[in-house]
């Protein structure tokens, strides 16, 4: 009976609703595109459709806001910053692909009108979603019994423990229980009647994994096939756009690659690049390509393997030049020769060196099982955590790497994307 009541739909706890953001866009698009069309015009519609130029231009606006709706209904969907923290780039590629579509296609337009509706659309979509992320969200109550306790671990959620089979019929009510736990007959009665009412019903391990973007495997179970298996053909569309992409970006990053190869040369003798054993896409070991960020040692004179592969914080060994580049992870820029090579990809986990690879292997349970993707330059774990070599920081390392290969679709990658570029800006991470 308990098993019966789960929700497929998309957890509600901590982000905003589908519902909310539609409503959002749809004022944006009334007061930032509509309004000032009609007022500009003077409500006369026929002249702005007889307009051609107007005519576009409103319309590609429109759809670059519906656009950028979708795109942030799908990335908001995931752990991590609210939705204030992607408005900007949604509507930032929203609008660029419809002037490219506009440019494309020699489609009479107005550049100015377009601006200013960037701008407006912007800017209330920005005012609507601060006022609507202030107002009270969802109350979550928990049955007791089986592993609830573990979401008093998850930082800003606030739950009441209910102490009597009743769950409040409240309109934002929400029942967390470990559906997994015997659980008396008294609240399964009162789980399913929750369900009958409305109330949706999420199993704490859900909540868990919605709100803190990690996935746990503690039984084997829980890694019967299907259930963590990325989808094969989006794992083929990847893998063409990897290429594309690269293709693309190659040539123009070429002159800049040279000349950080040069300056490394420059500021300390050895290499320009770095090159590392790596365990790559289903335990088959590759060579990485790095820019060297590190000062040339005496093999001899090196620690074991494992140590050495670890880089610990405030590294003597890292060079003046190289602690920018770890900063800004234009270090991993050749690592773009890797992904056409195909041993890596844009987006996955991390590779890690061989020594540490076995090291966690042999202590974590299920750490094998990341290499069933592709590893990345940057991923859901990077953007994350950043660099980290402990064991109990790659116990969690581990857990962002089962949650993106669970949630393998474009749109978790799209997300990944934005927040590497604020990991650029900002260094997070690095060391």
């Amino acid at each position: 009976m308990l098993m019966a009541t789960r929700q497929a739909q998309r957890s509600t706890i901590g982000i905003s609703s589908v519902r909310s953001l539609r409503v959002q866009t749809i004022v944006a698009l009334i007061l930032a595109i509509i309004l000032p069309a009609l007022v500009y015009f003077e409500g006369n519609t026929v002249q702005i459709v007889r307009s051609h130029t107007a005519f576009n231009t409103l319309l590609g606006a429109s759809i670059a806001t519906f656009a950028a709706y979708f795109m942030a209904d799908r990335v908001t969907a995931f752990p991590g910053k609210g939705q204030l923290s992607y408005i900007l780039p949604t509507y930032g590629i929203s609008y660029a692909l419809v002037a490219a579509v506009i440019l494309l296609g020699r489609i009479p337009y107005s550049a100015g009108i377009l601006l200013i509706n960037f701008a407006a659309t912007t800017g209330v979509q920005i005012l609507v979603s601060a006022v609507a992320e202030r107002q009270i969200g969802y109350r979550v109550f928990v049955a007791p019994g089986g592993r609830v306790e573990q979401l008093e671990a998850v930082d800003g959620l606030d739950t009441t423990l209910l102490t009597s089979a009743s769950v409040p019929r409240s309109k934002r009510a929400i029942l967390v229980a470990d559906l997994h736990f015997d659980h008396s007959d008294e609240w399964e009665r009162a789980i399913a009647e929750a369900t009958l009412h409305g109330i949706p019903v999420y199993h704490y391990k859900q909540v868990l994994e919605t709100l803190t973007g990690k996935v746990r495997i503690e039984h084997m179970s829980e890694n019967t096939f299907g259930s963590l298996l990325p989808s094969l053909n989006y794992a083929r569309t990847k893998r063409a756009a990897d290429i594309i992409l690269t293709l693309l970006i190659l040539p123009i990053l070429a002159l800049p690659m040279a000349l950080v190869a040069l300056a490394i040369r420059l500021e300390s003798s050895g290499p320009a690049f770095f090159l590392q054993l790596r365990m790559g896409h289903r335990g088959v070991p590759f060579k990485v390509i790095k820019f060297r960020t590190m000062r040339c040692e005496d093999p001899t004179k090196m620690a074991d393997a494992r140590d050495a592969a670890m880089t610990k914080k405030d590294d003597d060994r890292i060079t003046r030049l190289g602690r920018f580049l770890r900063r800004s992870r234009i270090d991993e820029l050749p690592q773009l020769i890797n992904v056409l090579k195909g041993e890596m990809s844009w987006i996955g986990p991390r590779p890690e060196a061989i020594a540490l690879s076995e090291w966690y292997e042999s202590e974590l349970p299920f750490y094998s099982y990341r290499h069933i993707v592709r590893p990345g330059i940057t991923g859901w774990a990077q953007v994350n955590q950043g660099h980290v070599t402990n064991l109990d920081d790659i116990s969690a390392k581990l857990q962002y790497d089962f949650f993106y290969i669970k949630n393998f679709p474009y749109w978790l990658d799209l997300l990944i994307v934005f927040r590497t570029v604020l990991v650029m800006l900002n260094g997070y991470g690095a060391k």
